[in-house]
């Protein structure tokens, strides 16, 4: 799981390195050539992506720098953390989740994944197979039973997930 988020972040910097170096300068010498920059949309509009590029690289750039402080050896072995994987059963509907519990701001409700910085990735950290959580959600408690639980170090051994 960490390779992963690494690539997607790497290669997320990639992408937005290009077109700071590349594709912005050429689109503000376009926009400028155009004349009066007080009311030329396109400079604006340039400008704006390119603040919002540079904000975004230096938010990616720390979130490689907090993976790179992961050290799997420290992490609970029968605890949720990060990288988890979970089965939980909404007690109040009956439902059952699958979710992997992600860092940061990864995020992919379809696709099972729910950042330990959100409401249930908080309300599950810590909690053990069998046990019952009480979430605070915007629409108010739920409780979840921990149904089955693969952590990341039970992962990377092979033990399951």
């Amino acid at each position: 799981m960490l390779e992963e988020i690494r690539d997607k972040i790497e290669g997320e910097i990639e992408r937005l390195t290009h077109e700071l170096q590349r594709e912005l300068p050429q689109r503000i010498k376009t926009a400028m050539e155009h004349g009066d920059l007080r009311e030329n949309a396109e400079f604006k509009a340039a400008k704006e992506r390119q603040g919002f590029v540079e904000a975004r690289l230096n938010h990616l750039t720390s979130r490689m720098t907090e993976l790179s402080k992961i050290d799997v050896t420290q992490m609970a072995y029968d605890k949720v953390g990060f990288g988890s994987k979970v089965t939980i059963k909404d007690e109040g509907t009956g439902d059952d989740f699958i979710f992997t519990i992600t860092a940061g701001d990864f995020i992919d409700l379809d696709g099972g994944q729910v950042s330990l910085a959100s409401p249930i990735g908080q309300g599950l950290l810590g909690a053990k197979e069998g046990q019952v959580v009480t979430v605070k959600l915007p629409r108010g408690e739920r409780r979840y039973k921990v149904l089955t639980l693969v952590t990341l170090p039970q992962q990377l051994e092979g033990k399951g997930g």
